[in-house]
């Protein structure tokens, strides 16, 4: 009897630079292939932005560029009645990408759906996922809330996909990755976080162990109530 797939590597992608320019970007065009299928087609799940339909167009666009065959969305934001259709769309797709938005309101609507469930399960039996900036911190375990932005008194946590077991943030280099930090202060010492600069990507591979793709990634720990910089994970060749 063939042993049942598992869960497979998982892509969290920065986004940003070239990526909606012209051309192929080498990072988008390396995730797409590592599916195994020339021409993979995608499950776009559009939550953390309301599905909405001129970031779908535009996100489709860059991903068939990069190798895609077709990108269907898997309407979710806009109520329940739909939910049969993007349960069937999710199942049928090569992969499943995770866009980007507000990481809270993506999270709001995948709940509010029941959906969850559904996608452990695909990704248990082997469906790639992947992400792009709010989406690939939505593919992680937990990401921060404020009741009052300019007050970090008032933060706290909230659960994530957790498809990976790690906590990242994206594009947060400018800021020294305070959104990042912020967390890691909220969570139990020796946690990890990672902060994947803008053009860059995370491989959390099945085993556990973590790639950075195509330029470094930072890597920060909670020791003693605080975020402390550790050394980066260095990218892996092409």
């Amino acid at each position: 009897m063939d042993k049942t797939p598992g869960p497979v590597s998982v892509y969290l992608l920065a986004g940003g630079r070239s990526s909606l320019r012209g051309g192929r970007d080498p990072l988008l065009t390396r995730v797409l292939a590592s599916c195994g299928v020339p021409r993979p087609s995608i499950a776009y799940i559009g939550a953390a932005n309301g599905d909405s339909k001129p970031f779908l167009s535009m996100i489709s666009a860059y991903l068939r560029r990069c190798g895609a065959e077709r990108v269907t969305l898997a309407p979710l934001a806009g109520g329940r009645r739909k939910l049969e259709k993007a349960r069937t769309i999710l199942e049928s797709a090569d992969m499943v990408f995770i866009s980007g938005g507000d990481v809270e309101a993506g999270m709001e609507v995948l709940e509010e759906r029941q959906i969850l469930p559904f996608l452990h399960e695909l990704f248990e039996r082997g469906k790639p996922f992947f992400g792009s900036s709010a989406g690939s911190v939505m593919l992680g375990r937990q990401w921060v809330r404020w009741e009052d932005p300019n007050d970090d008194a008032t933060a706290s946590l909230f659960p994530c996909m957790g498809l990976t077991p790690i906590v990242c943030d994206t594009h947060g280099e400018a800021e020294g990755w305070e959104e990042l930090c912020t967390l890691l202060r909220l969570t139990p010492e020796g946690t990890f976080g990672y902060g994947i600069p803008t053009g860059a990507g995370l491989c959390v591979r099945s085993n556990g162990t973590l790639e950075a793709l195509e330029a470094p990634v930072h890597c920060y720990v909670r020791r003693r109530g605080a975020a402390i910089r550790r050394a980066d994970l260095p990218p892996i060749a092409s």
